[in-house]
């Protein structure tokens, strides 16, 4: 998500822009609307409950076949055993950390996700739960959650 740009005092906004008619300049109230949508954005999720450290979500697909749910989650660099995979409440969780590796000289750009990642997604109530997979290939993961048979209608006979 794209943040507007940060209001400096003294800017050319405060130059070109006349006062509003209660005496601020209407770059104030945007610097204040900034701030607000700033902590909104964080009670909304921007922390983890895991030491308060931001967290971000992985690019995911979630498609459906004839038998199953599937959900193909980017994570490149992320070990397996750095995974957890979990399925709870009618709810498919993939969570877990990508570490930085340890460079030699002075960082000068990145733009390379590190750190706690959540991916969530609500399942239907017709899956088996106790016979889904994970796999991780080519830093994809992909998660199959099997569907649940459902009733096929049958013709049932009257008789006497």
């Amino acid at each position: 998500m794209n943040m507007p740009v940060r209001h400096r005092p003294g800017s050319l906004l405060e130059q070109v822009l006349p006062p509003l008619s209660w005496g601020e300049p209407i770059a104030s109230e945007f610097d204040d609307l900034y701030e607000r949508m700033g902590r909104l954005l964080e009670s909304a999720g921007g922390t983890s409950a895991l030491g308060g450290r931001p967290h971000w979500a992985p690019l995911a697909d979630l498609h459906e076949t004839d038998r199953a749910y599937v959900v193909e989650a980017e994570l490149p660099g992320v070990q397996r055993d750095a995974i957890d995979v979990e399925i709870a409440d009618r709810e498919l969780r993939i969570s877990g950390e990508h570490e930085e590796c340890a460079r030699e000289g002075v960082l000068r750009r990145t733009t390379r996700r590190t750190g706690q990642f959540e991916f969530r997604a609500a399942l239907p109530v017709d899956v088996k739960t106790d016979e889904v997979t994970a796999n991780l290939t080519d830093g994809v993961l992909t998660v199959t959650i099997p569907k649940a048979q459902a009733a096929t209608p049958r013709h049932i006979e009257i008789t006497d």
